[in-house]
């Protein structure tokens, strides 16, 4: 498909949208009419929440940004080196729109983005049944920020921002977000011919609980994960048999009224696991191996400390009863594009650092190559590379010429 949509261009991408989304508009950029008629079917109250996710999303972001500090240092006379904070020029940020329509993710992509000071986000999402995106969701990527809005879905909407395929659009230089499966291994290709956050997919979910917990809200943030899809995998570190049973029969509990017992059911069914250790070193132990992506530690208060101290691989953290997987996936202010299959061992998720390109400089006097420069050119001579030894000895010469 990707090979395809680079040399077939815009016809290309309409003939895929047509086959796959039954989707072949005039234009696939959404306009400015019908982003109003998008806000004008939602209700007062969900436009309220919206604004109130975007806002702590948005806090918290900054807030990250803040901690990033320019550098400028002189480690010797004459020689100053640093690093600069600079943003990405484009992005595309594929919001996911297929089994449900995921409003909060333009929060995390398309938000975070502008907070880091991109120029040009470029927000797509996949048509509904009948055509346009969902009006909850249009609304979420215009106010988040988004420069433009793209209806269009799938492996072809990521090649049309990778390739610049839309009219008056340029080609973008990072794709977020997350997706299904030909969404992230279109990613995956097209990684190199620009950046991306990571690879993510299914979402998944672990709890650690021990007797202070309570089984039927371990039971009901197990099955809340698991309703993304029959392939989300949902574990338990029960600390102790005992907790380990009250919980697996507050599920079976659960799922016979669960609103989504048909996806989250077959979940825990064919993916769902529990794993029973004897105290907390062995629970952290076990949850560090896992390395998952959503980590709920609900343990007493008093040893809420040593899991945040100790726990190491993770892409989220939830510590106690009351924080939430939910909480993070839609409105505390934190991202909910994090690493799977546990990539947790080596990134933490999306942040507005990842929308940053922390780059070097260097600037040298007189005085700062007389500092470095015999040991460049010793070292370049070392390695045979005689052009760079010349480089440097030449710019020797002429400081010792200078006062």
């Amino acid at each position: 498909m990707l090979r395809d949509i680079e040399r077939g261009g815009i016809d290309a991408v309409r003939r895929w949208s047509a086959e796959l989304d039954d989707w072949s508009p005039k234009s696939f950029v959404v306009s400015s009419d019908e982003i109003a008629r998008a806000t004008s079917q939602l209700d007062d109250e969900l436009e309220q929440h919206i604004a109130f996710a975007q806002e702590q999303v948005r806090r918290f972001a900054q807030a990250q940004r803040d901690t990033m500090h320019e550098l400028r240092v002189e480690p010797a006379p004459g020689v100053v080196l640093g690093h600069r904070h600079i943003p990405v020029a484009s992005v595309g940020a594929y919001v996911p729109g297929g089994r449900y329509p995921m409003l909060a993710s333009s929060f995390m992509t398309v938000l975070v983005a502008k907070v880091a000071g991109v120029e040009q986000v470029l927000a797509c999402a996949p048509p509904q049944r009948g055509g346009g995106i969902h009006p909850a969701m249009l609304h979420a990527m215009h106010t988040s920020g988004a420069d433009a809005v793209l209806c269009l879905g799938g492996v072809q909407a990521l090649a049309a921002m990778t390739f610049g395929l839309i009219d008056g659009i340029a080609p973008v230089d990072m794709l977020v977000g997350a997706g299904n499966a030909y969404v992230a291994e279109a990613k995956r290709q097209l990684f190199g011919r620009v950046g991306i956050d990571l690879l993510a997919g299914p979402t998944e979910v672990l709890v650690i609980a021990d007797g202070s917990a309570d089984p039927r809200i371990v039971a009901a943030d197990l099955l809340g994960q698991a309703e993304h899809g029959p392939s989300s995998p949902a574990g338990l570190i029960a600390i102790g048999e005992d907790v380990a049973r009250a919980v697996a029969d507050q599920v079976d509990e659960l799922l016979v009224t669960w609103p989504t017992a048909d996806v989250a059911g077959v979940a825990w069914r064919e993916h769902g696991w529990i794993a029973i250790v004897e105290d907390d070193d062995a629970a952290i132990a076990r949850a560090d191996e896992a390395a998952n992506e959503h980590l709920e530690v609900h343990v007493e208060d008093a040893k809420l400390a040593l899991y945040l101290e100790r726990l190491r691989n993770y892409g989220s953290l939830f510590l106690g009863a009351e924080a939430t997987v939910a909480y993070g996936d839609k409105a505390v202010g934190t991202n909910h594009v994090l690493p799977t299959l546990r990539g947790a061992r080596y990134t933490g998720g999306l942040w507005v650092g990842k929308f940053l390109k922390t780059c070097t400089y260097q600037q040298l006097t007189a005085e700062g190559t007389r500092h470095v420069a015999p040991a460049a050119a010793a070292i370049s001579t070392a390695e045979r590379f005689g052009g760079h030894a010349l480089t440097a000895t030449m710019r020797l010469e002429r400081a010792a010429q200078t006062p």
